[in-house]
């Protein structure tokens, strides 16, 4: 997909659960849209508009962004962590998709101001059950922040 606007952002280095995760949202009719990206210094170049993304227009916002915890070159953190300090990024759901449970992850997601965190099924079924779920929340019931720049002040999130 060319970039531009998203409705779902994947960022996930596993080929493997990203085909599943795709296959997954396709059955439910929410893989249309959907941008894949490998890393996190990718993800940050999509979401702020930079390098290879440079002509993509600053107000497509994604309406969900499935992050993945432990990443190559930026970890997921860092990534919701750049997100949610950005006034025009805060308003977008990160759902945290992640093998870990580990306590301390979980809970520096959402310290950092992430919106869900889901733990990766091993199970296939599990795993599309969790992911269509997931995909019929935040894409179908979820009200949408209207202007995510003009709905946060300038400071910060508090």
């Amino acid at each position: 997909m060319p970039p531009g606007a998203a409705d779902i952002i994947l960022v996930e280095d596993n080929a493997h659960d990203a085909e599943l995760a795709l296959y997954a949202l396709s059955k439910r009719n929410f893989a249309q849209n959907v941008v894949v990206l490998r890393d996190g210094a990718e993800a940050l170049e999509y979401l702020f508009c930079t390098g290879a993304f440079s002509t993509r227009r600053p107000d497509d916002l994604p309406r969900l962004v499935l992050l993945d915890l432990k990443l190559p070159k930026v970890d997921g953190t860092e990534v919701l962590q750049r997100m949610k300090a950005d006034r025009r990024l805060r308003g977008t759901p990160v759902v945290m998709l992640t093998s870990s449970r580990e306590e301390r992850d979980i809970t520096e997601c959402y310290r950092l101001g992430a919106n869900s965190y889901v733990v990766k099924p091993v199970d296939f079924d599990l795993f599309a059950r969790a992911l269509q779920a997931i995909g019929s929340y935040w894409l179908e019931l979820n009200e949408r922040v209207p202007s995510a720049g003009a709905a946060f002040p300038a400071e910060g999130p508090r």
